[in-house]
């Protein structure tokens, strides 16, 4: 496995594994890897010739007074696990290669990116789909892999790259849970043993919306107050979202429809942001 955070050597060697005929894939990270992150580099293994892993904690996607300066960052530990779970090269950029001086140039997606997480941080995918769209131009991939655990992350970069003809398909992997139910995140790091209790609520209940819907339970404000009751049982807990949406607009719909919408969840623990989803 290479090493590579220079964006001119980064270019170099994809030329040269296209030169070849090869497959390549991106698994776009941000570091502080999980077996969440690695089953991704595992499904993108299955599916390209060669898989390109970027570690790099994206500035720009990050509001005001979120958790910038102490997302961890553990590079080291991050290789191993990539080498293990069959990357050939990882991007490691600085930020000044991403964000060189005098930058001024930002994407924005203007529908899908609007509700849930839009509403409470508004400037979070502009961040997100302008160093995105940046790895595919550097990377130029021919699919990159994504978790569904980030459903709206998911749909915004589906539709950006829709909109711009990147011409990158976008392969979504399963989300990963502990044996608990707790969804895997690096985040999770964040929360003491007490507050890890309560955050399972968000698992339980999208769990129990989806079992409502495989019920026959269509009506979304039923759905909702069923969940929104689980979470506020726990004190530590605040919701800042629950809600029934299309998978691919994200917008709310009026009612649950079998493989066409989800339960979105963002919520508190105390001071730790968490969001969760079921497609339902």
């Amino acid at each position: 496995m290479q090493t590579i955070s220079s964006i001119p050597e980064m270019q170099t060697r994809v030329g040269s594994l296209r030169a070849a005929g090869k497959r390549v894939a991106l698994v776009p990270t941000m570091g502080a890897l999980h077996d969440g992150h690695l089953s991704l580099i595992r499904l993108a293994a299955g599916r390209a010739d060669a898989v390109m892993v970027s570690i790099f904690v994206n500035p720009t996607q990050f509001g005001p007074n979120e958790d910038f300066t102490r997302y961890p960052r553990e590079l080291d530990a991050d290789l191993q696990k990539c080498e293990a779970a069959g990357a050939h090269v990882v991007f490691t950029p600085g930020a000044e290669d991403i964000y060189p001086k005098g930058f001024s140039t930002f994407i924005t997606e203007e529908a899908v990116a609007r509700p849930l997480e839009g509403v409470s941080r508004p400037a979070h995918f502009r961040g997100v789909t302008t160093v995105v769209a940046k790895l595919f131009n550097i990377v130029r991939p021919d699919l990159a892999v994504f978790g569904q655990k980030d459903a709206q992350q998911v749909a915004v970069i589906r539709k950006m790259t829709a909109d711009l003809h990147l011409g990158v398909e976008i392969v979504v992997g399963p989300t990963l849970r502990d044996a608990d139910g707790m969804a895997l995140s690096s985040r999770n790091r964040y929360l003491t043993p007490a507050q890890r209790a309560d955050a399972l609520s968000l698992g339980r209940a999208l769990r129990r919306a989806k079992e409502m819907v495989a019920a026959g339970e269509r009506r979304v404000d039923r759905l909702v107050a069923e969940a929104t009751h689980l979470l506020a049982q726990h004190r530590r807990v605040r919701v800042i979202y629950a809600a029934i949406v299309d998978r691919d607009t994200m917008e709310p719909v009026r009612e649950a429809t079998p493989g066409k919408t989800l339960m979105a969840l963002a919520a508190w623990v105390d001071e730790v942001r968490l969001i969760d989803n079921e497609p339902l």
